[in-house]
């Protein structure tokens, strides 16, 4: 039986850089954004919990779809294994923005 894809996905928001994993990753009906479904967490398996991804796990609780600008996407990968999801701190030596705005529209004319 094939293994379910399986996809990471950073991102940034806030100032600070989100590491989800998900099932679903495609290209939204919204222009510049990423729609990303099924939303994947740890199981619980022990009675250790991990602060960070519970921090996460409650901010995404109850979303079935998330739509993410495009711009502020930093990696999609598939992956073999899930990691631990989590948000960290953005260290401006790690990460570079790319320019804000996507799509520029034309000038109006002058009347």
């Amino acid at each position: 039986m094939p293994s379910k894809k399986l996809y990471r996905i950073i991102f940034t928001n806030q100032g600070k850089v989100y590491e989800i994993y998900a099932r679903n990753v495609s290209s939204s009906n919204i222009f510049g954004f990423i729609e990303i479904e099924k939303i994947v967490f740890g199981e619980r398996t022990s009675v250790v919990v991990d602060p960070s991804e519970e921090k996460i796990k409650t901010e995404f609780s109850g979303v079935t779809k998330t739509n993410i600008p495009m711009h502020s996407v930093l990696r999609i990968d598939e992956v073999d294994k899930q990691g631990i999801s989590k948000i960290s701190k953005a260290d401006g030596d790690n990460i570079t923005h790319l320019p804000g705005t996507v799509y520029l529209p034309k000038d109006k004319p002058k009347e």
